[in-house]
């Protein structure tokens, strides 16, 4: 009787045996190697895809081509004015004559005299002779080659002068110039001459310098 308990007791531990190993297989089957607490989801966030902006096409600087036989300069570049240059002191008046020459060799490139006429006396008689060569021969398809100015010295002892003007020394350098017709023929041309000086007779008003006239320096 005792054998037959025993042997029952047996079988049922090992049919509750089998049953817990069946319910084990059957929960890690669900998740083969996994962690049964994922919930059978990816471990990895998804990725959010962006999309990058194009760069803005920089904007090309028109390149600047002096004149030449084969026709006139182009994108040549307008002078500026510097911020000391309007200022009533030594340094200003010395950068404003600076500044007023590369407006004459602007005009000699271009033909434009809009700038200068608006700082300069018509009583200047060589500014006014300049400004007619420039216009004129910028003019019915014409063009001028060359006669550049720059100005190597200029200086002022900043004082007023007894006719109320202030007066700055210049030396000036111009390139050599041609003179070209409609049809790209060479009507005459000017040597490269040897530096020469200038008094320019200058007053401050209205906040801005403004030139009355400009003469030779003689000796």
């Amino acid at each position: 009787m005792t054998s037959h308990i025993t042997s029952t007791a047996r079988r049922l531990r090992m049919h509750f045996v089998a049953a817990v190993a069946v319910s084990a297989l059957l929960l890690t089957g669900c998740n083969p190697g996994g962690d049964p607490n994922s919930g059978g989801t990816s471990s990895e966030a998804p990725t959010a895809s962006s999309t990058a902006s194009p760069s803005p096409t920089p904007t090309a600087t028109p390149v600047y081509v002096p004149a030449s036989a084969s026709g006139r300069a182009q994108n040549v570049p307008v002078p500026v004015l510097p911020e000391v240059a309007k200022t009533e002191t030594k340094e200003g008046l010395e950068a404003f004559a600076r500044y007023w020459f590369q407006l004459l060799s602007y005009g000699y490139e271009t033909g434009d005299a809009a700038q200068i006429s608006a700082i300069t006396s018509t009583d200047c008689t060589m500014c006014e002779r300049a400004k007619e060569v420039q216009q004129g021969w910028h003019s019915d398809g014409r063009w001028l080659e060359g006669g550049r100015v720059s100005t190597p010295a200029v200086t002022t002892n900043f004082r007023v002068s007894a006719d109320g003007n202030y007066q700055v020394a210049v030396q000036v350098s111009q390139e050599a110039m041609s003179y070209h017709n409609v049809d790209a023929s060479v009507d005459s041309s000017d040597p490269k001459t040897a530096d020469s000086g200038s008094l320019m007779l200058v007053v401050f008003k209205n906040g801005s310098w403004f030139v009355n006239t400009i003469e030779p320096i003689v000796g």
